[in-house]
């Protein structure tokens, strides 16, 4: 089976440390973090440590939010100089308020002239494919008027639909709304693609059965569990469920999560510190002792600390100098 599980852009996560450990997992396709169109062209430092990337970070597309069909644009065209993408994503979900204040992120979807006037620029002098990432709703579910939303899209030039099955105002939680994007998918001559909950193989082929979707993205799913990608596809191709990584397989690649964090992460010491501790969290769920290494972790200060103490947490022998791949920075 052929089906195409990509890992969704998630800011603050998916940086290159974390695609870097995803692909070695089978995520095939991956995005940068998602990058705001104004940031990107007025050049914001913090843009560069976004597109940060090597050469077997690849292939890799990106996201802009926005609201202004020029900047977009411009933001766009800018991008491409920068970094070879094989597609653009206009994010049209973001339920973050500072984002839906600028009239950007889902609350698009509510102005759907400004959403197609932004593909339609954007798809029609790009050189590379525009693709949307939408919610099935803001305030409320509406089946009909979402389906007219991601109609809209296709005729704008959009060439694939990411489809979170949440609406706006539900955030993260609740249901997911397998008959929105299944009733897309029916109307669409694109490809449609489904997200939301995709935390286990069980639960993709779920939105897989429910939508007749094209492919899927796992977001949250993959937080501490980068196995997720091949278990998916293994099941879809056998029927069969995975056993959870050992100890040992858990041990080797947090530990490579965290070396490509301090060869490639551009932060402040404490804060990659943090950042670090953060992501030892995600990996920390259902191991022994689990609770008394969280509690642990907030008074480490450095990175061998932390490699100290999942060397307790996991007993297991590991070295550290052969777990990243040389490879040179491509920008």
């Amino acid at each position: 089976m052929d089906t195409k599980i990509y890992l969704a852009p998630m800011a603050g996560v998916t940086d290159l440390a974390f695609r870097l450990v995803s692909r070695s997992l089978g995520a095939s396709q991956c995005f940068f973090e998602m990058l705001d169109s104004r940031a990107l062209l007025y050049e914001h430092p913090r843009n560069r440590r976004l597109l940060k990337t090597l050469k077997d970070d690849s292939p890799i597309a990106a996201q802009l939010v926005g609201v202004d069909p020029a900047v977009m644009l411009d933001a766009a065209q800018k991008l491409i100089t920068l970094v070879d993408i094989s597609f653009l994503d206009i994010n049209s979900a973001c339920p973050a308020k500072k984002i839906i204040k600028k009239g950007a992120g889902a609350a698009l979807s509510e102005n759907t002239a400004r959403l197609g006037k932004i593909i339609k620029t954007l798809s029609s002098k790009l050189p590379v494919p525009v693709t949307v990432k939408l919610r099935t709703g803001f305030r409320e579910r509406n089946v009909k008027k979402f389906v007219k939303v991601a109609k809209t899209c296709q005729e704008s030039g959009a060439s694939v639909l990411f489809i979170h099955g949440r609406t706006m105002s539900q955030g993260y939680s609740g249901g997911i709304d397998y008959e929105s994007i299944g009733s897309a998918k029916k109307a669409l001559k694109i490809p449609v693609f489904g997200s939301g909950d995709i935390l286990d193989p069980i639960l993709a082929k779920k939105m897989l059965d429910e939508t007749g979707c094209d492919g899927i993205l796992a977001a949250r799913g993959a937080l501490g569990n980068p196995w997720i990608f091949k278990n998916i596809e293994r099941y879809l191709t056998t029927g069969e469920t995975t056993e959870n990584p050992t100890i040992p397989e858990k041990k080797k690649i947090l530990k490579t999560h965290l070396a490509y964090i301090e060869k490639y992460k551009d932060m402040a010491f404490g804060n990659k510190v943090g950042f670090m501790g953060k992501v030892t969290m995600w990996y920390l769920k259902g191991i022994p002792n689990a609770a008394r290494a969280r509690a642990r972790i907030s008074g480490i200060r450095s990175y061998e600390g932390l490699v100290d103490l999942i060397n307790e947490v996991y007993p297991v022998p590991n070295r550290l100098s052969n777990l990243i791949p040389k490879s040179d920075f491509d920008i």
